[in-house]
C-alpha cells in the first residue's frame, strides 16, 4: 500500500512539475496565504467541502481555494469576499492555467459547444410547448420558462447572467450544464463531468458519470450501457477495473470491461487520453438524418473538423481491439453500419419529406393560425427521429439489442404505420376540404408522395403489395423454423 502511495505522489508531481513548467510557474511549496485565509472559514462552515478538497491531488499540490476562484477587480462575475476578489464560478479558461493541454481539447470539443443547440426545437418544445414565462428575474424581467431552466440548461448549459449587484442570476445558477457560456466568455464546464472539489478521476471514469445527461428517452447511453455485454461485465467486476490508476490503459490496467470514458476519452496502447469526446465517433446520432461528426465540427469551424469520420472509426476499432480480435470488431462495424443504413432508408428520408410537405398543408389550411408543436403529427414526427430513431442508432451502437430492437426498430414501426401514415391521410383529407386553393394544391401533393413512398420495397407490404418473391421466401423460412421446432 505504501509503495502505492509513493508511486501515486510521484507520478502526481511529475504531472504537476509538467504543468507547471509549461506556463513557466513554479510549484508552490506551500498553500498560498490567500487559500489558508479561506480554508480558515470553509474548514468549519463548509466541511464537507473542505474535506473533499482535502481528498483531491490539488491538496498535496498546494492548489487550494484561491489559486482557482481568484479573480480581478472587473472582471466579469468578480465580486470582493473577505478582502479578497473571486468568482464563484471555476470555468475551462481558469482550469487551462494549470491543464493546458486538457483544456484545449475540451474547449474544441462538441461537449463544451452543447450550449450551441438552444435554439433547436428541443428548446422550443420547452420555452413553448412544456412551458410559458412565468420565472422572472433580473436578467430575465419579460420571463424565461422554467422548463427550460431545470431540464435543457441544466445538461447543454446556458449562458451565466451577472446581475448588476454582481451576483449571478438565479435563472442561469446554478448551473453545470458541459456547454454553459461562463462570465469570462469561455464555453464549456470541467465541472460537468469532474464533479468539485475532489475531482476525483476514478469518480471521472465510471459510468454513472455520463448518465446525469446522457440517459432517458431521446438518449438513453446510460441504460444502453447497461444492458450490453460491457455494463454487466462492469457492474460485475468493478473491483477489479483499478480505476484510482494514474495510466489507466485498457488491456494493460485493466481486462474486464470499457466504461464509457474508456472508448471515447482514456489511453490505449497507441492512442492517448483526449478530452476531445468525437474523436472516436463516426455518426452524429442526434439529428433526423445521417451526418458524420466531422460535419458539425466543420460548421462550428473546429480544427477537428478535418478529422473525418472514417478517421474516428478507425479510432474507435483501435479502442475495440484492445479485449477484441479484428475479425470480431469489422463485423460489429458491418452490423452498425447496416442498421444506421435501414434508419436512414426506411424512415428518416421519406419521413422529413412527408413531413415538410404536411406541414406545408397545415400551414395553407390554417394561415395565422399555424404553430409548430400545436398539432398532433409534429409531436409524432419529432418521436420518430428523436426518441425511436436515436435509440435504434445508440442501441446498435453500443450493442443493446432490447433497445435496438423494442425501443427503437419496433417503436419506429408501430408509430409510422399505426400513427404517422393515419395522420398524415387526415392532413390530406383537411387540406382537400380546405376552402384555400394552395391548401386543395399541397393536400394532392402530399397524397401522391404518400402513395410514392407506400409504393418503394420498405412499405409496399403495408398495401397488400408486398413483392411475391420476398413473400415466398419469408414463408420458406417460417416452414422451415416450424419444421426444427415442431
Amino acid at each position: 500500500m505504501r509503495k502505492r502511495f509513493v508511486f501515486l505522489l510521484v507520478f502526481l508531481i511529475a504531472t504537476v512539475t509538467t504543468a507547471y513548467a509549461e506556463l513557466k510557474l513554479e510549484i508552490p511549496k506551500e498553500l498560498s496565504k490567500e487559500s489558508q485565509a479561506c480554508v480558515a472559514c470553509h474548514a468549519s462552515t463548509t466541511i464537507n467541502i473542505y474535506q473533499h478538497w482535502g481528498r483531491s491531488k490539488h491538496f498535496r499540490a498546494n492548489v487550494g481555494c484561491y489559486e482557482c476562484h481568484m479573480k480581478k477587480k472587473g472582471d466579469p462575475g468578480a465580486f470582493e469576499h473577505n478582502g479578497a476578489i473571486i468568482s464563484i464560478i471555476v470555468s475551462p479558461k481558469d482550469c487551462g492555467k494549470c491543464h493546458a493541454k486538457e483544456t484545449d481539447e475540451f474547449v474544441n470539443s462538441h461537449h463544451s459547444k452543447a450550449g450551441r443547440i438552444m435554439g433547436s426545437m428541443d428548446n422550443i418544445v420547452a420555452d413553448v410547448a412544456e412551458g410559458n414565462l412565468g420565472m422572472k428575474t433580473e436578467a430575465f424581467p419579460m420571463g424565461v420558462s422554467a422548463a427550460a431552466v431545470n431540464g435543457c440548461w441544466q445538461c447543454h448549459g446556458t449562458v451565466i447572467k451577472v446581475n448588476k449587484d454582481g451576483k449571478l442570476d438565479p435563472a442561469t445558477w446554478p448551473n453545470t450544464g458541459i456547454g454553459r457560456i461562463n462570465p469570462d466568455g469561455s464555453e464549456g464546464s470541467c465541472s460537468a463531468c469532474h464533479q468539485r472539489h475532489e475531482f476525483s478521476v476514478a469518480q471521472a471514469r465510471q459510468p454513472e458519470n455520463c448518465g446525469k445527461c446522457h440517459m432517458g428517452p431521446d438518449h438513453p447511453q446510460i441504460e444502453i450501457y447497461t444492458e450490453s455485454k460491457h455494463g454487466i461485465n462492469y457492474y460485475a467486476n468493478k473491483d477489479k477495473m483499478n480505476l484510482e490508476s494514474n495510466k489507466w490503459v485498457v488491456g494493460e490496467d485493466y481486462f474486464a470491461a470499457p466504461t464509457c470514458a474508456t472508448c471515447h476519452m482514456s489511453a490505449t496502447k497507441d492512442m492517448p487520453v483526449s478530452h476531445n469526446v468525437g474523436l472516436r465517433i463516426k455518426w452524429n446520432n442526434r439529428p433526423a438524418q445521417l451526418k458524420q461528426a466531422h460535419e458539425t465540427d466543420l460548421v462550428w469551424g473546429l480544427p477537428s473538423g478535418k478529422i473525418t469520420g472514417d478517421m474516428r472509426k478507425e479510432n474507435m476499432k483501435k479502442v475495440c481491439i484492445s479485449c477484441h480480435n479484428t475479425n470480431f470488431t469489422n463485423a460489429f462495424y458491418i452490423q452498425y453500419e447496416a442498421e444506421m443504413q435501414l434508419y436512414s432508408e426506411k424512415w428518416a428520408k421519406p419521413g422529413e419529406k412527408l413531413f415538410n410537405k404536411a406541414t406545408e398543408v397545415l400551414k395553407a389550411v390554417q394561415g395565422k393560425e399555424y404553430a409548430t408543436f400545436a398539432n398532433k403529427i409534429d409531436y409524432t414526427w419529432f418521436e420518430l427521429w428523436h426518441h425511436e430513431g436515436r435509440r435504434a442508432r445508440h442501441g446498435a451502437s453500443m450493442q443493446a439489442p432490447d433497445y435496438t430492437q423494442w425501443h427503437g426498430n419496433y417503436e419506429l414501426a408501430k408509430n409510422w404505420y399505426g400513427e404517422y401514415v393515419p395522420e398524415l391521410k387526415e392532413v390530406i383529407e383537411m387540406g382537400k376540404k380546405s376552402s384555400n386553393k394552395e391548401a386543395n394544391i399541397k393536400a394532392e401533393e402530399l397524397e401522391k408522395l404518400l402513395h410514392e413512398v407506400q409504393a418503394t420495397d420498405n412499405h409496399r407490404w403495408s398495401v397488400g403489395n408486398e413483392d411475391p418473391a420476398v413473400k415466398a421466401e419469408r414463408a420458406k423460412r417460417k416452414a422451415e423454423f416450424d419444421q426444427r421446432y415442431k
